[in-house]
């Protein structure tokens, strides 16, 4: 017999690293924006850090509310499939047999195997082999509200945090644009390590993210010169 051997898929990481990279990303792009738009506008440096903490509080409970909100719909939207399939297993168990028989099929397996399959499947764990081959829910995949909001709001926090520490150190007659680049070198190290640990590409990754955080923060300053100007 074959030795098992076990293995790390970087699928099961899709969950957590979606949502910190999401509210890093975010707690980052939100508020250097903001910094840099208030700044641009003349503010004291005061005002500025002051609009930084509340810009880091109120984000990051908006991403644990819309995640955990968002998170829910789909885990409600997961067991409203799965009490119907329960309810089908009960009722129609030659039925869910055929279909899940099926479905095996349609991935290459001959009809008369796909149906030695589908009995031994559902011999062990109906519910479970119908859930994971015919709705495509597995435990890996499985949506988890709180476990996403948690992970948006403090990934925010962190992300917030880093621009924010700017504005502590830097001259005021620099702030924006000491702000700025070091917002810029922040995503880019956000990109390569969310794309490290999602098995993607670190270069695109982290071009990608400085890019929509230079528009964003150059968009908020624009705004904020005019307005200060105009006031």
């Amino acid at each position: 017999m074959s030795r098992l051997h076990g293995e790390s898929h970087l699928i099961s990481r899709i969950g957590w690293l979606r949502a910190a990279v999401l509210g890093a990303n975010d707690g980052i792009v939100s508020t250097a924006s903001l910094i840099v738009g208030v700044a641009a506008a003349n503010a004291a440096a005061s005002d500025v850090l002051v609009a930084g903490v509340a810009g880091l509080v109120a984000g990051a409970m908006s991403m644990a509310a819309g995640e955990y909100v968002s998170v829910s719909s789909q885990a409600d939207t997961e067991q409203a499939d799965l009490s119907r399939e329960r309810a089908e297993l009960a009722t129609q168990p030659d039925f869910e047999r055929d279909e899940l028989a099926q479905s095996y099929v349609a991935r290459g397996v001959e009809p008369d195997l796909a149906l030695q399959v589908a009995d031994q499947m559902m011999a062990k764990d109906a519910l479970g082999a119908h859930a994971r081959d015919e709705l495509g829910i597995s435990e890996v995949t499985t949506a988890r509200p709180i476990q996403a909001a948690l992970a948006s709001a403090a990934a925010f926090s962190v992300g917030a945090a880093m621009p924010l520490a700017m504005v502590l150190i830097a001259p005021a007659a620099r702030l924006v644009p000491i702000v700025s680049i070091a917002s810029l070198l922040f995503l880019a190290l956000l990109g390569a390590v969310g794309a490290k640990a999602g098995g993607a590409n670190a270069l695109k990754a982290s071009v990608r993210v400085t890019f929509w955080g230079a528009l964003a923060m150059a968009l908020t300053a624009g705004i904020g010169a005019v307005i200060g100007t105009a006031v």
